[in-house]
């Protein structure tokens, strides 16, 4: 890394001791003065290590100089301790103590924010002047603001605690004579060599790599998380501190070049290893800046000047914020082939195949096709293996999905060395693309098997079109995952619905997915859906023309071929229906079928739509969206088979009215037939039973009480919703007021529908959410939704009130990516309404102001479909005018369309931090449901 370059520019610790000494003379050293002298020196040793790394942006060299900034300090102030404040002129034993680093501190590694771990290390037992000492040293360093951990024990204290505790051990293992007794660091070093680390190689390694996993499952177990943990996530710095504790251990290594000497690492690998040390260590820098905090995550909101800063600019077809991100991304995938490498080598080396799984011993050597078998490992036979047959680079792959194997990391690190085997004649070859297609075909399971592929490098290079989007981030808050990992465990989702494994959350799936007549299609669809994503344009007809150029190469029949292309240029028109139209309008079911015109496309776009949802990522997918889509299948099912068009809709009233009188049974005739005279035949059938008959008790309740305002609430956990029932007089702008009382609440509207009954009341029932996309649920929430929509509704103003809502729950991060506001006017998606269709960023209260809008276009909301995604809402209202047509014409649409406008732009005017810059994503990603 290369020596701290005018050190004492930095700090210069004979000037701070002289200057210390000068005051204890003139008797002024007391802890105030100490502190004052060391906080101005942490100070300026501070600024010049920013300005170093502002100039250089090297962060492993700013690491190392704070460290070593660190070191001056505590040295400094031991001397002030225990010659100026404390001096003893012959100090016995006892009294001697060393200060050691241990952690991130004993490398020799400081972040801007890193936490200072110290031993002090003492011979035997604790004195009362080596406790004067070690205290009055910690409440300066804590005086200067730093957050100290520290330990004070003796040798043969670290030694026991050593063998028991892994953290200890590992603390040991990196511990750093700073100053003091250093005979006393000498022999802790001596005996925990001998004592600790002699013989017990094999187990520190298990129980690290084991250490590793753990922490990977905690922190999420994907490399590819868009707001990554640099530190501690999967292919960080912790990944590498890893490797170098356990080259330590074994080889006795102080650097990891010192690695290409024991054979472990080549000379390219030492500089793989390095450059990424590298680049984490100057992007954690930046981050420690930037929050001014011990931030360890790339969040969204600081993403853009992170990237700004590091020099990442917008190029065509890629933001700066993206290209940053994927530069990380490749760069933890780099840590995970190093691991890799790293513990092959380890078990040739050591012979030790507990060394990486499970405890066995005994080694039995068998051969399957051709590659020898070590354990439950497929290995080659030779270092020419690939060289002789470069098929041999997919078939490695699918022999061992075939018999449950897992792939031996000497095997992989071969196949890092001959990826330029993968080339345009193996992508031609008809068995190796047979061999892909088995594998991402298999009943045995095709995630792991494709991950291990794309870990490897071999998927990138044997398709090259996902090799674009391998490590290619979305900058938007609705994605979790980069787009090849998204879509591999979009694949293992749809895996597990044809294996029932998850049939209780998606039953109908579950049994549509054994109905499907080819299986291969449907893998193929999944595996391409997104595979033009980050190329500008239509990511859905780019990526339908790449399935109609793939689909011969793999084997595929022309019509297969046509299907998949089918399925990615329409993989999000279910999503776009079921989340953003009214699935009660036959128009709309009219119109989605006419685009999927089959059953087997139906139930292809089915499974294809819940895989694509489920794998966004956590918390996504929820019953409500599973109902609307079961809902639009049923429907679309049941017009494609002839059954909406056998059955009249005066028929299907006059069933459902019929199955409302079963469930009514205590009502006498007449109050029922009261009762349906208020209905309307949208309304009946917009219902199941049991819902239509908990409205009709809230109506004749109210009827019977006179109230004017009345109100259920009903929790509903599988949709993860809750339904807040409103019945009251109708008026213009209702619906607006009553978005803006729910918003007040703090509820959000994931829908709503609106009907005017017979009798002029307005039967209103909205499905609300929390700010995290769960059903409210705590009686004090839904007693201020019922205080809130109470106060609106008693205003008796004809226009809805100006009002101040709460703080999103989001915050500042919907201000971080760039919504274009957009309003778009249907007059051809519904036979009686017109659909107005609003793009924004969302914020609480933007439907209340949407809404307010249209009531004072005299427009009358008759449905309402209300949408998130990430930062941008998307909502539809169904709407007449106020003759019960449709609103046609410029001299019409046009005030309204500027209206709407002005509520979204009012909107942007507010965000305080300046909009991102376009993303070159194609129009329609940013709001679809699924991607």
């Amino acid at each position: 890394m290369g020596e701290i370059s005018d050190p004492r520019k930095v700090i210069d610790r004979r000037k701070l001791t002289v200057e210390l000494a000068a005051l204890a003379d003139e008797g002024k050293l007391d802890e105030a003065a100490v502190s004052r002298v060391l906080k101005a020196a942490l100070a300026e040793g501070r600024a010049e290590v920013r300005r170093r790394f502002d100039a250089t942006g090297d962060g492993r060299m700013a690491a190392r100089t704070l460290s070593y900034l660190m070191d001056q300090i505590i040295r400094a102030l031991h001397d002030a301790a225990t010659q100026l404040v404390f001096p003893l002129a012959n100090p016995s034993t006892g009294e001697r103590l060393a200060v050691v680093a241990v952690g991130g501190y004993g490398r020799g590694e400081l972040a801007p924010h890193s936490d200072i771990d110290l031993l002090f290390l003492l011979p035997y037992k604790r004195t009362p002047y080596v406790e004067q000492v070690i205290e009055y040293m910690l409440y300066r360093l804590w005086d200067l603001g730093l957050k100290v951990g520290h330990s004070v024990r003796s040798v043969d204290e670290c030694i026991r605690q050593a063998k028991n505790d892994l953290t200890i051990r590992t603390a040991l293992l990196e511990a750093r004579y700073i100053w003091g007794e250093q005979a006393l660091n000498q022999d802790l070093r001596a005996k925990f060599l001998k004592q600790i680390v002699a013989g017990t190689g094999p187990a520190f390694v298990e129980a690290k790599l084991a250490e590793r996993k753990a922490r990977h499952k905690r922190m999420g177990d994907s490399r590819y998380s868009l707001e990554a943990n640099i530190k501690d996530g999967k292919g960080g710095l912790r990944d590498l501190h890893t490797l170098f504790w356990i080259a330590k251990y074994l080889y006795r290594v102080e650097d990891v070049a010192t690695l290409i000497d024991r054979g472990v690492f080549t000379a390219e690998e030492v500089r793989r290893f390095e450059k990424a040390e590298a680049f984490l260590w100057s992007l954690r820098f930046h981050l420690h800046y930037l929050a001014d905090r011990p931030e360890e995550r790339l969040t969204f909101d600081l993403q853009p000047e992170l990237a700004r800063r590091m020099g990442y600019t917008d190029h065509a077809g890629s933001r700066g914020v993206e290209r940053l991100m994927k530069h990380y991304f490749l760069i933890a995938k780099s840590v995970g082939d190093l691991t890799r490498i790293f513990c092959a080598v380890l078990e040739a080396q050591h012979q030790k195949r507990s060394l990486l799984s499970r405890a066995r011993f005994g080694l039995f050597q068998r051969e399957i096709e051709g590659f020898p078998v070590d354990g439950d490992r497929l290995a080659v036979a030779d270092a020419d293996a690939f060289v002789k047959d470069p098929v041999n680079l997919l078939r490695l792959f699918e022999v061992a999905q075939r018999h449950d194997l897992d792939i031996h990391p000497a095997s992989l690190r071969l196949i890092t060395r001959n990826l330029k085997l993968v080339d345009a004649k193996l992508r031609a070859d008809p068995e190796a693309n047979r061999l892909f297609v088995a594998m991402l075909t298999s009943k045995k399971g095709p995630e792991i098997t494709l991950r291990r592929l794309n870990e490897a490098g071999v998927f990138g290079r044997f398709m090259p079109d996902f090799g674009r989007v391998v490590a290619q981030m979305q900058y938007d808050m609705y994605h979790h995952f980069t787009v090849d990992e998204h879509t591999i465990f979009a694949i293992g989702i749809l895996w597990k619905i044809e294996q029932g494994l998850i049939k209780d959350e998606v039953p109908i799936a579950s049994e549509v997915v054994h109905l499907v007549q080819s299986r291969r299609v449907l893998y193929l669809a999944v595996l391409l859906h997104d595979i033009a994503k980050g190329r500008g344009g239509d990511h859905s007809e780019l990526g339908a023309d790449i399935a109609l150029k793939l689909g011969p190469r793999l084997g595929f029949t022309d019509e297969e071929t046509e299907t998949v292309s089918w399925l990615v240029r329409y993989h999000l028109i279910m999503s776009n229906t079921a989340f953003k139209r009214d699935i009660d309008d036959p128009k709309t079911i009219q119109d989605f079928v006419a685009a999927v015109q089959s059953l087997e496309r139906l139930r292809l776009l089915l499974v294809l739509t819940v895989a694509d949802i489920r794998a966004v990522g956590p918390k996504v997918w929820n019953g409500w969206k599973a109902q609307l889509l079961r809902d639009l299948y049923w429907r679309a099912e049941e017009l494609i088979s002839g059954g909406l068009i056998a059955v009249k809709r005066e028929e299907r009233v006059k069933v459902a009215v019929d199955a409302l009188r079963s469930e009514l049974g205590d009502w006498t005739d007449a109050a029922f037939a009261a009762h349906v005279a208020r209905g309307t035949p949208s309304y009946w059938l917009a219902y199941d039973k049991e819902t239509l008959a908990r409205h009709a008790r809230l109506v004749e309740r109210a009827e019977r009480a006179g109230d004017a305002l009345a109100l259920d609430t009903r929790i509903d956990h599988w949709r993860a919703v809750t339904e807040v029932t409103v019945y009251t007089a109708d008026r213009p702008g209702l619906f607006a007021r009553l978005a803006g009382a729910l918003a007040l609440a703090g509820a959000n509207i994931a829908a709503a529908d609106i009907f005017t009954l017979a009798n002029g009341k307005a039967l209103d029932n909205f499905q609300v959410q929390d700010g995290e996309g769960r059903e409210i649920e705590r009686p004090e929430d839904l007693k201020r939704i019922r205080q809130c929509l109470e106060r609106m509704l008693a205003d008796d103003e004809p226009a809805p009130p100006d009002l101040v809502f709460p703080p999103s729950p989001l915050g500042r991060r919907t201000e971080l990516f760039n919504v274009a506001p957009r309003v778009l006017i249907d007059n051809k998606g519904s036979a009686e309404h017109s659909l107005i269709e609003v793009n924004g960023r969302d914020r609480r209260g933007l439907l209340y102001g949407l809404t307010k809008a249209l009531a004072a276009q005299k427009l009358q909301i008759m449905s309402a479909k209300v949408s998130t995604f990430g930062a941008r809402a998307v909502d539809v209202f169904y709407v007449k005018d106020k003759f019960g047509l449709k609103v046609e014409g410029d001299a019409r649409l046009k005030p309204i369309r500027d209206a709407l406008m002005a509520v979204l732009e009012e909107g942007e005017a507010k965000t305080s931090s300046p909009p991102a810059a376009p993303s070159p994503s194609d129009p329609d990603s940013d709001s679809a449901a699924a991607e």
